[in-house]
């Protein structure tokens, strides 16, 4: 359940920013035998992610790693940026706030382990998933009820969209 802080802050959010391996991803990382590796996405946290998009939130990717397997699936669910191979996180807030005219307070970020504190404890609206580690769990102000890569990005998306009285509009086109 989300409680009345959470929405009075999702009411802000004009952007998301979300770690990749374990929050959009299982967190697990496949190498075959040519040492090319394989990501798992859920395609209910693409729709999430798209359906923002669709209502003007646009959503940030930000990853300590660099991987081939990011590009296509950001292409895929409409993400607005992608920033890789970055150490700390906070390394791309000031171009984050520039790029999109936001202030601290419009951002949403969800993480899943310790190099994602850094940035949690710098926006508005921070979120652990719920197989987040103990330290992320105790610097988010809510913790999803589904896991990283199973649909936790799905339920931000959501949240974010009902606590802006968007979501009914969001969805209006698959009912038609």
């Amino acid at each position: 359940m989300v409680n009345r802080s959470v929405i009075e802050k999702a009411k802000k959010v004009k952007v998301l920013l979300l770690d990749v391996d374990g929050v959009l991803t299982d967190g697990r990382i496949v190498y075959d035998s040519s040492g090319r590796n394989s990501k798992f996405y859920d395609v209910h946290d693409g729709m999430g992610v798209h359906l923002l998009h669709t209502r003007g939130i646009p959503t940030v990717l930000i990853s300590a790693k660099r991987s081939a397997a990011i590009g296509p699936r950001a292409r895929d669910m409409h993400v607005d940026r992608v920033y890789e191979n970055i150490k700390p996180k906070t390394a791309v807030l000031d171009d984050i706030k520039k790029r999109y005219g936001v202030g601290p307070a419009e951002m949403c970020f969800v993480g899943d382990d310790l190099v994602d504190i850094c940035l949690m404890r710098k926006v508005g609206l921070p979120i652990a998933v719920a197989n987040a580690c103990d330290e992320v769990k105790a610097s988010a102000a809510w913790v999803t009820s589904r896991q990283g890569g199973r649909g936790a990005v799905r339920e931000v998306s959501e949240m974010i969209l009902k606590a802006q009285g968007q979501w009914l509009r969001a969805i209006r086109p698959y009912e038609e």
